[in-house]
């Protein structure tokens, strides 16, 4: 989702883009879009290994999902449990070979609404819903695993917590929930941290009450604006 807009704001910006994706069929795409696609699995370590260290990229973006083009539960509900293994074991890869092949900054995307229940807004320091059974719990733990291999890892991480995403290419036309963030701002506070914020987590998203956005605004100069 948040891909097909980036994309095109970094090549504007004058960013060299080389963009991954698991079809040779959407090669193409991505060369519409000026990016210099790269056909890879993130879960076939070897070749995600290759394909960065090829890309010598200076940044890294994170931003692997395997999200159902529909809202329907059956396929939501499936999507959460690959999704939570992208988030563990995709992470992992992509951080090895970010590593391996001399980044220095990795950008990681992550959600606004996994936390504990809580006092809101929800700060960046608060608990995530790691306990919770179900599909909660499976994206919870998900997230929390991404984020901590992200903090860990010898680079300049930073973790974007998005909120609910509206707007084109995406499932919803209005905001969904609590939290909500057009896809365009998710895409432009992903910019804006290719220079800005020191290494840690980012609440992103509509200032609505639900989640502090207040680290956002101040280290990476981010505040949603309206859509259009």
């Amino acid at each position: 989702m948040i891909g097909r807009v980036l994309s095109p704001m970094l090549v504007a910006s004058g960013w060299r883009v080389v963009g991954t994706t698991r079809s040779r069929d959407r090669a193409a795409y991505l060369e519409r879009l000026g990016v210099e696609p790269a056909v890879v699995d993130v879960f076939d370590k070897a070749a995600l290994t290759a394909a960065v260290a090829a890309a010598r990229p200076g940044i890294v973006i994170h931003q692997l999902t395997d999200l159902p083009p529909s809202s329907d539960p059956a396929e939501i509900a499936a999507a959460r449990e690959r999704n939570a293994r992208i988030r563990d074991v995709g992470t992992r890869h992509l951080v090895e070979a970010a590593v391996a092949a001399g980044a220095g900054r990795l950008i990681a995307q992550s959600i606004a609404f996994a936390y504990a229940p809580g006092p809101t807004p929800h700060g960046e320091t608060a608990p995530l819903n790691i306990a919770a059974d179900g599909s909660a719990g499976i994206t919870a733990r998900g997230v929390a695993s991404l984020e901590a291999q992200v903090m860990a890892a010898p680079l300049h991480g930073i973790v974007l917590r998005f909120g609910r995403l509206y707007g084109p290419g995406t499932v919803a036309d209005a905001p969904p929930g609590p939290a909500p963030l057009h896809v365009v701002e998710a895409a432009r506070a992903t910019v804006l941290a290719l220079t800005r914020g020191t290494p840690g987590i980012y609440n992103i998203a509509e200032d609505d009450g639900f989640a502090d956005v207040a680290k956002a605004q101040r280290e990476l100069g981010w505040r949603a604006q309206a859509p259009g």
